[in-house]
């Protein structure tokens, strides 16, 4: 993935015209230097006097004995006091991150409920930034824990940047904003220990989650496995809070955002985030750059759910409370744009790590509602960029609008903006500067009328807190059901005070008896006897993952394994390799080592070919298919622990499977056990068990660059990428063949 990474990251100075399309990338190349593209480029201070020597101290030594350093060394002092002084403060949340730029499209106007231009101009394209994140981590931690996932997009418009800090999940654990210093602190590693880092594995965490119920919703979308996702390229975003937009009438409507991705949403296993963590840390951050770098640009359909303001009563639930979700059923999703990812950054730090975002912000035509952790928020984020990167934070190159920016802001620390002149306020004699009027796109504020009395309360439907968790549960696949059991089972053993797993047991009869059993027989808490309340059976769109599939199949992007050793069929080889090459994969040769491979009947003089890394190198965990190709090769792989351990915990971790020829021998002894069928030795027969699709005697026409990737399909090639696009085989899983392999 190294070398692809380096391919990827694109730099400004040398685009071929892109930046004159895109005027965001345009505004950062006045900004961006390259030193590896000039070869005249000489070393300098800051000041810009040249260097000759930046490996040693001015001192006064001899040639036989080193001496005492000198003060005087101004070249030396600021090189040390730039090192010193290079770390910003990292976020509380959200520290962990990876990021791209891209750009926005309408294919539908949204002018009936809107009159932001964004919303409404189908023939805009609007520069994004949208960075990615886990949320309880430090900088250091791992990609693949459990732990929701930051979505925040920032949208550099003609009238100014609109941000939406969104998540992976559509809802959040607190109502209020003023609970969120609590939900926080209790999820970060223990005060004492400063233990655990990066999860929710903790008696803190699951003590805050039991006294509050309202967070019993956001905590079983956090336990499924949204909480594990694949890839951000593979995740849903949502703005989670409620919104208002205003159309060109004057007529106010509320509204959720939503962006769904066209790859699907999937996830990982427990397992293979738990390894991947261990194995490749920033598995998450390279997968993004990679399928960008490769031109396989991931999309997002973008999405609105509208409400008038007539109909803000019409619900059991309060449309304003985070902790719901509008069900789809009754408030549809409306799809009018997409979003795409096509740039990598060129400077993770200046990008990714100094973008900075606000609810706050947003352009006429959006405003906000009354949803009390939005209203939080707003303060909340712009006084934390103060804190990370100064007053003048919207003066970096990655944080400036792309429309003018005028006003009468002087000063402050980090200061970029030089202005000319001597008003500084307004008004002033020469009216310069004056504030804009609505005709000429000024920000108006909705004229809400607002009654009530002054106090700290809760309406009554922000006081029900489990109706909407059932419903979650009750829409969930069994594959997801297990998974979500397994989850609350690990979470709630990492508790060693019984008052905590005992408490969120109790918790648990409050949506599903049989879930509330299942966790206390893993946990070690008393076994329940009966619903604490009663489960009112009704299901929702939208909520289960598996109803986000790809439009229609694809393996594009996805990481398949080519296991290979000297003696390998270059016939099965070649094929798969331009099948999934030509189908947009990333196939990836493994080998015994990562010198010259040859194949079958090839000298060793031939050219052969080197793989991409070796079998202890890599491991299953960073692929989402391994494919083994026949030949004499196989008789060596047989005897490899590695390899048999390749291929079994790719089937424990319902992976798609491929063989061909002799390797069907290899995958039998990895994962032969009962209800798996095989191809027999030197039959034509295609045989598709569980994911696993083996072909005893692949016929040289099967292995082709057009696929029809349907399920049944009879040709080998066919039938294994619909496995791979697949991306799981739970059927394994629910029939208890995966449990049945040690891996």
């Amino acid at each position: 993935m190294a070398s692809t990474l380096a391919s990827g990251l694109q730099q400004v100075v040398n685009m071929d015209g892109a930046a004159s399309d895109n005027p965001k990338l345009a505004q950062l190349s006045q900004h961006t230097v390259n030193y590896d593209a000039s070869q005249n480029a000489r070393l300098t201070t800051d000041f810009g006097a040249k260097v000759n020597n930046t490996d040693h101290w001015l001192s006064v030594s001899t040639e036989d004995q080193y001496g005492p350093a000198l003060l005087e060394d101004g070249h030396g002092r600021e090189k040390i006091h730039r090192f010193d002084h290079e770390r910003i403060p990292e976020r509380v949340v959200h520290a962990r991150g990876a990021g791209a730029f891209g750009t926005f499209k309408l294919y539908q106007s949204a002018s009936d409920v809107t009159n932001a231009g964004v919303l409404t101009d189908t023939s805009r394209t609007t520069p994004v930034f949208l960075r990615f994140s886990t949320v309880l981590g430090s900088r250091g931690s791992a990609d693949t824990v459990r732990d929701v996932r930051g979505f925040a997009v920032k949208f550099y418009t003609e009238e100014g940047n609109w941000d939406i800090v969104g998540n992976d999940i559509p809802v959040f654990f607190i109502q209020d904003a003023m609970k969120f210093p609590d939900v926080i602190h209790s999820g970060k590693p223990e005060p004492d220990t400063e233990v655990p880092q990066a999860q929710t594995a903790h008696n803190n965490f699951w003590d805050f989650q039991f006294l509050h119920s309202e967070a019993t919703h956001m905590f079983l979308w956090a336990m499924s496995d949204r909480g594990i996702p694949r890839s951000y390229r593979m995740m849903q975003g949502f703005g989670v809070n409620t919104y208002t937009l205003q159309n060109a009438k004057g007529e106010r409507h509320f509204v959720k955002f939503h962006f769904t991705p066209t790859l699907g949403v999937h996830s990982f296993v427990w397992d293979e985030a738990l390894k991947l963590a261990g194995q490749d840390p920033d598995f998450h951050r390279k997968d993004l750059y990679e399928a960008i770098g490769n031109g396989v640009y991931p999309t997002w359909k973008f999405g609105i759910q509208t409400l008038k303001e007539s109909q803000q009563d019409d619900f059991e639930f309060d449309i304003l409370d985070a902790t719901k979700v509008w069900p789809e059923e009754l408030v549809p999703v409306r799809y009018i744009g997409e979003l795409e990812l096509n740039r990598n950054v060129d400077e993770y730090f200046t990008q990714t790590e100094q973008v900075a975002f606000c609810t706050s912000h947003v352009v006429p035509g959006i405003g906000f509602s009354d949803d009390p952790l939005l209203q939080g928020r707003n303060f909340s984020y712009f006084d934390t960029q103060l804190s990370r990167l100064g007053i003048n934070w919207q003066e970096l190159p990655i944080n400036r609008p792309v429309c003018p920016v005028m006003n009468q802001n002087r000063d402050g620390q980090g200061r970029h903006k030089i202005t000319a002149g001597a008003i500084n306020y307004w008004p002033n004699r020469k009216e310069a500067v004056p504030p804009a009027k609505p005709s000429e796109g000024a920000y108006v504020d909705y004229p809400q009328k607002v009654a009530g009395i002054k106090q700290r309360l809760k309406s009554k439907k922000f006081r029900e807190h489990f109706n909407q968790a059932q419903l979650f549960w009750n829409s969930q696949t069994p594959p997801e059901k297990m998974h979500i059991i397994a989850a609350l089972g690990f979470e709630l053993d990492h508790c060693d005070d019984p008052i905590v797993y005992e408490r969120m047991v109790e918790r648990l009869c409050d949506i599903d008896i049989e879930l509330a059993q299942a966790v206390a027989e893993k946990a070690g808490a008393p076994t329940p006897q009966k619903q604490a309340r009663p489960n009112h059976g009704k299901k929702a769109a939208g909520l289960s993952m598996t109803e986000f599939n790809a439009p229609k199949p694809t393996i594009a992007s996805r990481r398949v394994a080519i296991l290979i050793g000297d003696g390998y069929d270059p016939v099965a080889f070649n094929g798969v390799y331009a099948a999934l090459k030509a189908a947009k994969a990333f196939p990836f040769v493994i080998g015994p080592k990562r010198q010259t491979v040859f194949a079958e009947g090839e000298s060793k003089s031939g050219k052969g070919i080197q793989p991409d890394h070796h079998f202890e190198g890599m491991r299953s965990t960073m692929f989402d298919s391994v494919f083994i190709p026949g030949g004499s090769h196989i008789e060596t792989l047989c005897k490899q622990g590695r390899v048999v351990h390749w291929v079994r915990e790719a089937f424990g971790h319902l992976k798609a499977i491929g063989a061909t020829g002799e390797a069907v021998k290899l995958v039998k002894i990895a994962c032969d056990v009962e209800g798996m069928q095989f191809s027999s030795q030197g039959s034509h027969e295609v045989v598709d068990s569980y994911g696993v699709v083996t072909a005893g005697q692949a016929k040289p026409e099967s292995f082709r660059e057009t696929l029809n990737m349907v399920k049944g399909a009879k040709d080998f090639i066919d039938a294994y990428t619909f496995a791979i696009s697949q991306h799981k085989n739970f059927d394994r899983e629910l029939d208890g063949l995966s449990s049945m392999v040690a891996y």
